[in-house]
């Protein structure tokens, strides 16, 4: 029996969210773990109880909220016919996490300041910690940068139209997932202290 092509279509679409879906799962494990190890390190001696998270951090915590509603607003004005208003929203969404990356450094730039250190004699647990946290966090940005690049390249090429979403809602899932991990990164770094 053959399948027609729209369960052709189905099936490939299905494929594709199941397999973006497997890498979600594993990158919250990932950060599940990273984030256990974190709460069984406090207990030791030399856990620092006074570390503050730097301001930079604050901002990019909103930053990256608004690349998420930027990302929404893309993807509506393209349902809605309006290219134009879609192009300025994805820009923006690019910018966004590109402020976001840059907040991210100026963070870890404060805490190098106040004499904290991420490695080598003079650095600590708790801080060796959260720099991997945030770097991690920052591999899967890049990643999420290059897949916002990939939904902006096809946009240009007028391949999202409303009935063929599928890019853009990949993409927009695994945005708006990078944005949730921060704001859990962020508000786990920010209570357990």
């Amino acid at each position: 029996m053959d399948l027609t092509q729209g369960e052709e279509k189905h099936k490939y679409d299905r494929a594709k969210k199941m397999m973006l879906w497997f890498g979600i799962i594993s990158m919250i494990m990932t950060f599940g773990g990273l984030t256990s190890a974190y709460v069984v390190s406090k207990t030791r001696p030399d856990w620092l109880t006074e570390f503050e998270l730097p301001s930079a951090f604050f901002w990019s915590t909103l930053v990256i909220v608004l690349s998420s509603i930027t990302f929404i607003l893309a993807k509506q004005s393209i349902l809605s016919g309006n290219r134009r208003n879609a192009s300025a929203m994805l820009i923006g969404t690019l910018v966004l996490a590109v402020l976001f990356m840059v907040l991210q450094f100026n963070g870890f730039s404060e805490i190098i300041a106040k004499g904290y250190y991420f490695t080598g004699s003079e650095s600590s647990i708790t801080t060796s910690f959260i720099y991997v946290l945030v770097l991690v966090h920052l591999v899967h940005l890049a990643v999420g940068v290059i897949t916002l690049l990939v939904v902006i390249y096809n946009h240009f090429k007028q391949r999202y139209k409303k009935g063929q979403m599928l890019g853009i809602e990949l993409g927009g899932t695994f945005w708006h997932f990078l944005d949730l991990m921060w704001i859990y990164l962020f508000v786990f770094l920010y209570f357990f202290k």
